[in-house]
């Protein structure tokens, strides 16, 4: 069992990452994900770099090697497990599951986490449209575009919320704007930075830009996207 630090360190960078696990991320942008000072999360990097978990270059970055993206698709396996759990049985809002998310990955055991999955009939994503990795270690990778970048007249469907905030998440909620609802979008000012939503079932709202490149869709015409691994 890795320490709780190591875990942090592994599935933060794994979020960091783009898809392919190629790139390499600054040690300051891994600082600011994991909460701490460069110099305590290079200190952290050079440990696991000699363990066998990172790839590290001082003056380029960092990145997984294969066990070290393994064991940080098996952290964040259990933490999208979780939050689905607590949504779905326990009936939490989805506004305030991700910290108790972050207590419990590093503490549940795998037999307990697999039983979990088993009563929840194996969900592919969690209750913000995050892609839940397999037991086997593969995650969907198909992509989606933000709602940010979709004209007005436009139908979409909200797939992914990429903000935790429980504020947002709350926002989302109240206006119908969860993955998996539709959503037409009336209006663009790009003057003001704002966009005009009509959620099916739902009044019109008005969300900033900015926001609206947290919420990841698809085009409401489009079939469902085929499952992408890696």
């Amino acid at each position: 069992m890795h320490s709780t630090a190591v875990e942090n360190y592994l599935k933060h960078l794994f979020l960091e990452q783009n898809d392919d696990g190629e790139e390499l991320v600054a040690m300051g942008r891994l600082a600011s994900a994991v909460g701490v000072t460069p110099g305590t999360a290079t200190t952290m990097v050079k440990t696991l770099a000699e363990s066998g978990l990172l790839d590290y270059e001082p003056r380029g970055g960092v990145r997984l090697t294969p066990a070290g993206r393994k064991l940080a698709l098996h952290v964040v396996r259990r933490h999208r497990i979780i939050e689905t759990f607590l949504v779905k049985v326990l009936g939490l809002d989805w506004s305030e599951v991700h910290d108790e998310a972050e207590d419990l990955e590093h503490v549940i055991s795998d037999r307990v986490l697999e039983k979990i999955d088993q009563i929840l009939n194996h969900p592919e994503r969690d209750p913000h449209g995050d892609p839940i990795p397999t037991a086997r270690g593969t995650i969907d990778t198909a992509e989606h575009e933000s709602l940010a970048t979709y004209d007005a007249g436009t139908d979409v469907s909200v797939v992914r919320v990429l903000d935790q905030d429980p504020e947002f998440l709350q926002f989302l909620a109240r206006h119908r704007l969860r993955p998996g609802q539709r959503v037409a979008i009336q209006g663009r000012d790009e003057v003001a930075e704002a966009m005009t939503l009509r959620p099916e079932s739902g009044n019109p709202v008005t969300i900033g830009i900015g926001k609206a490149a947290k919420i990841l869709v698809r085009a409401a015409t489009d079939a469902a996207p085929e499952r992408r691994e890696s």
